[in-house]
């Protein structure tokens, strides 16, 4: 805005309620994510820029964004010992530190803490923070190598962010949360196990089983073998079971 004094100051705004997933900085108007976690998809942002003079004039712009999740294998986790709610209100502060410090341009893709703070956003201090790097020839950066260099830059990084929050910051790299185990996948898992236990029992019942029936057929033919000869004859009926015939008497003819 060419014009002076309060006609030429704008202040940048998201119409629509779009700061779910992005917000931006009324001042300078740079646009930053704030949540778009797993949504692969374009979004289309309608930007308003407005002086402050006594008609406040205004003007309105489309910026389209398009998520790519193409990139999840380059995305570094720092975690905060700040509120979720405290780092989402300074989160275009935190992006400027990080760009500084890394000497990269650093898109945070998610702010987010557990699940129960998602509901009470106050209650533990410990934020984490999804983002990627791209050098000056717009190519992601390798998280080792965005890794390595905020190692390198961890206690100047952790002072900068203290003049932000006000307050002593420790600022650390973790590897990723891995993706908790759905409802589903946990009972599949479970009738895995009954089901291979069941097969287990029931193949030991068989063996078990047939040990038996040779252990015992084995054992009437034994008792065969040794009545074999006397006088009380005996056999084996068809269920296996011995029977005597008693004794034959001579008789003289």
């Amino acid at each position: 805005d060419p014009d002076s004094g309060d006609n030429g100051l704008l202040l940048y705004s998201l119409v629509n309620n779009q700061m779910n997933e992005f917000d931006i900085n009324e001042n300078t108007g740079q646009i930053f994510t704030v949540s778009v976690a797993g949504k692969a998809t374009t979004f289309y942002l309608e930007v308003q820029a407005a002086d402050q003079g006594a008609g406040r004039l205004t003007a309105r712009t489309t910026v389209n964004v398009t998520v790519d999740s193409s990139s999840i294998n380059n995305i570094v986790v720092v975690v905060l010992n700040q509120k979720i709610n405290v780092v989402e209100r300074h989160i275009a502060e935190v992006k400027r530190v990080l760009e500084d410090k890394l000497a990269w341009n650093v898109y945070i893709i998610d702010a987010y803490s557990n699940d129960f703070e998602r509901k009470a956003r106050s209650s533990t201090d410990v934020t984490y923070m999804k983002m990627t790097a791209f050098d000056e020839a717009i190519q992601e950066v390798p998280a080792e190598d965005v890794k390595r260099k905020f190692m390198e830059q961890k206690s100047n990084t952790e002072l900068e962010l203290e003049r932000i929050f006000s307050m002593p910051v420790t600022a650390a790299i973790e590897e990723p949360p891995a993706d908790s185990v759905t409802p589903e996948l946990i009972a599949t898992i479970v009738l895995g196990v009954l089901l291979a236990c069941t097969l287990i029992a029931f193949l030991a019942y068989l063996v078990l089983t047939v040990k038996r029936k040779r252990k015992y057929e084995n054992l009437i033919q034994n008792q065969a073998e040794i009545v074999k000869g006397v006088d009380n004859l005996c056999a084996a009926d068809k269920n296996g079971s011995l029977k005597c015939i008693g004794k034959l008497e001579n008789t003289n003819n």
